[in-house]
Parts: structure tokens; C-alpha cells; sequence
């Protein structure tokens, strides 16, 4: 359907892109990934202040397996130089080969700092931001692309001048989820926004996110768009092998992965052997960490509220196997019941930002301190 997508000098055969999300797509959810199919998996974001002080969780985020190829990594930060620091770091020592800056998140305690999503409603800002990182990352050849949202609502939507400026600034590629911030993850995303910046934004890649729950949503979105790529999210949440199916569908076959439980549970558990991998051996936190995928792997299969709630409290990999073995393995792929929506949804929310963000394009030296200030109380993880 697709030609490989290009990020600066590297190629993705399949034009597919893991997004970036927090507590989720660490080094053992995108090695399950990269075994199931083909893509661009990049890891969670962190902090560009977290880096620069060189935060243990954080550097632990940037630092990836012998065998990632192409090793991607999600920064955000709301100040020029420490966003350029920041991506010093990551390419200058060669912790990743691409890095992605974060202006999507629609959380509260980032947009209330005038972060993530609400960030290019102030240009200048935007711009400088983008251009320091592009200037710290060319002397090393690792390209950057940008993440973003439509806009903080629809009265105030800002997609398709910042995508501009990232082309004009020398980013790779460009992401837009086609929700606003005030859609937060409800509703239906709006595709239509992904058409407009691939007729806007020509000179580089536009990828396409949002409600891609199948193969056939994204091959929708690519015949709707005419985008240059995917990215998917909350759709693989507890679905490492879509990537197989995306893979399939994007070489034209319709070949799909329908898993019965007892390929699910050995999923399950090979998730809770890389999870103790990479906490360095924490059994613990290993565990601790698997809890949260419980009810996306478990969608749609017939698992009694009792044996749920006992694989959402898990603390050790012999607990794991045992409840594991303790379900009916011998259930098939339930169809429809384990696809469509999964993760967050919830109800469109006013936007928080800080006092008076939106009575001007402008920074002002004020909201420029107090912007530093904000970089210090965004969790480094």
C-alpha cells in the first residue's frame, strides 16, 4: 500500500509507529512488539530537565536493548536550551538514533505548564524549541519529528502552522493525533484533520493517529488521508501482535493474528519475564509493573471477575504461571469482543492553562519564567 517510510536517514520498511506512551511502552513492551511484526517503536517519554540533571529513571528510559533498530526516543520540555541540552545528551551520546518531541499530551499537569499540547499556541516558543533540537541532533545525523494534537480546542487549533514551521525547521516528519486537547481520548478522532496537513506539510512525512483499533482502521486512515504512515497507540494495549496485522495489511495480505487464550496467557507471561529483565532482575517491580496490562490482554476472553483480580495482584512470575494455567487455555479468539477500543477514553475536558495563555500568540517574559519553573514539577518518567 505504502512505500517504507523515511526518518531522516533511516528506513521503516512498514510504515507503522508505536507511540510513545507513559508506564507503557518500555524496553520489554516494544521487544513483544518488535517479535510480533515490523515498525518504528519509540520509547516513553521523558523530561528534557530530568535528562540534563541526569535522573536514573530517566536515562533508564533512554537506554535501550543491543538489538533495537532504530532506537527511538520522546522529549518534552518547555524551554529552548534545556530541550537543546537535553537532545545533546541523548545523540551526542549515541543513546538513540531518532528523537521525537512531545507536543500532544493533553494531561492537565502539562498543559496547566503550558506543556505539551498547549505549547504551539505560543509560536516563538514552538519554533525555538524545535530548532534547538534540530541543531543539537544534526552534528550527530539523528533526525527529529514532532508529535502533536490539533490544537487546544477547536477555536483555537494551531496543527497546521506548526507543521509548517517543524518543515521550515528541519524536522524529519510530522505526527498529528487528530483529536484537540479538550477532546482529550474521547470521541472519534478526526481524520479529516490528517488530510489537511498532508496537503499542507509537503516536503516530509505525515504520519496519522488516532482510533486505530485493527489493520483495516489504518489502511482506512492511509485511502481517507493520503498520510505517509501510522501511529498507533492505545490500540496495542495488550495487543503486541497487531503489529503482525499491520505489517500483513500494509503488504497487501489479509492475513490476521485471532490468539485463543493460551496464546494470550504465554504472551502474558513472556511480558512478565522481560518486565523482571528490565527492572534489572526486580521480580517485584517486574510484576508490579505487568498489573496494569491484565485487563487489555484479558478483553473479550472469558475470565471470571475473581481470576482477574487475582492476575491484576500478582507479585511473582510462580504466581503468574499458576494463575495463569488456572483459566480455560483452551478458549479461542473471541472475535470482536477483544477488538475495537481499549485504555483511556472518558469525557472531552476545558483545558487547564496557565492564567491568560490564550490572550496572545506571544510569549511574555513572564509566562517565559515561569515556563522554566515548570520544567522542574513534570515527572521525570
Amino acid at each position: 500500500m505504502l512505500p517504507p517510510l523515511r526518518i531522516g536517514p533511516h528506513v521503516v520498511e512498514t510504515p507503522v509507529v508505536l507511540a510513545p506512551m507513559a508506564g507503557v511502552t518500555n524496553a520489554a513492551f516494544r521487544r513483544l512488539c518488535r517479535e510480533h511484526g515490523a515498525g518504528l517503536y519509540v520509547a516513553e517519554m521523558v523530561t528534557s530537565r530530568a535528562l540534563v540533571e541526569r535522573n536514573e529513571e530517566s536515562l533508564r528510559i533512554v537506554t535501550f536493548e543491543d538489538d533495537e533498530k532504530t532506537r527511538s526516543a520522546q522529549v518534552y520540555g518547555v524551554d529552548p536550551a534545556t530541550v537543546g541540552a537535553a537532545v545533546t545528551i541523548i545523540a551526542g551520546e549515541d543513546r538513540a538514533d531518532h528523537v521525537d518531541l512531545n507536543f500532544g499530551c493533553p494531561v492537565p499537569k502539562v498543559t496547566r505548564k503550558g506543556g505539551g499540547s498547549a505549547l504551539p499556541w505560543k509560536r516563538d516558543l514552538f519554533t525555538s524549541i524545535v530548532r534547538a533540537a534540530v541543531k543539537a541532533a544534526e552534528p550527530y545525523g539523528v533526525p527529529v519529528t514532532i508529535k502533536m494534537r490539533k490544537g487546544i480546542d477547536e477555536d483555537h487549533l494551531t496543527y497546521l502552522e506548526a507543521g509548517l514551521i517543524a518543515q521550515r525547521e528541519g524536522v524529519a516528519a510530522v505526527a498529528l493525533h487528530a483529536r484537540t486537547a479538550a477532546d482529550y481520548y474521547s470521541g472519534t478522532a478526526d481524520w479529516s484533520a490528517i488530510a489537511r496537513l498532508k496537503e499542507t506539510v509537503t516536503e516530509i512525512p505525515v504520519l496519522g493517529n488516532g482510533d486505530i483499533w485493527s489493520a483495516e482502521d489504518a489502511v482506512r486512515m492511509v485511502r481517507e488521508t493520503g498520510c505517509d504512515g501510522v501511529v498507533v497507540g492505545r490500540g496495542c494495549q495488550g495487543r503486541p501482535w497487531l503489529f503482525a496485522d499491520l505489517a500483513a495489511a500494509f503488504s497487501g495480505s489479509d492475513a490476521r493474528v485471532t490468539p485463543g487464550l493460551r496464546e494470550v496467557a504465554e504472551t502474558v507471561y513472556r511480558h512478565g519475564e522481560l518486565m523482571i529483565e528490565y527492572f534489572g532482575g526486580d521480580e517485584g517491580k517486574g510484576m508490579r509493573d505487568l498489573r496494569k496490562h491484565m485487563a487489555w490482554y484479558l478483553k473479550g476472553y472469558a475470565v471470571g471477575g475473581e481470576a482477574r483480580q487475582g492476575l491484576a495482584m500478582v507479585s511473582t512470575l510462580e504466581e503468574l504461571r499458576g494463575k495463569l494455567d488456572a483459566l480455560d487455555l483452551d478458549q479461542p479468539y473471541p472475535g470482536e469482543a477483544a477488538e475495537g477500543q481499549r485504555g483511556r477514553a472518558g469525557s472531552p475536558k476545558k483545558p487547564h492553562l496557565p492564567y491568560g495563555w490564550l490572550d496572545s500568540r506571544e510569549l511574555s517574559e513572564e509566562f517565559e519564567e515561569k515556563l522554566r519553573e515548570a520544567e522542574l514539577s513534570v515527572s521525570g518518567g
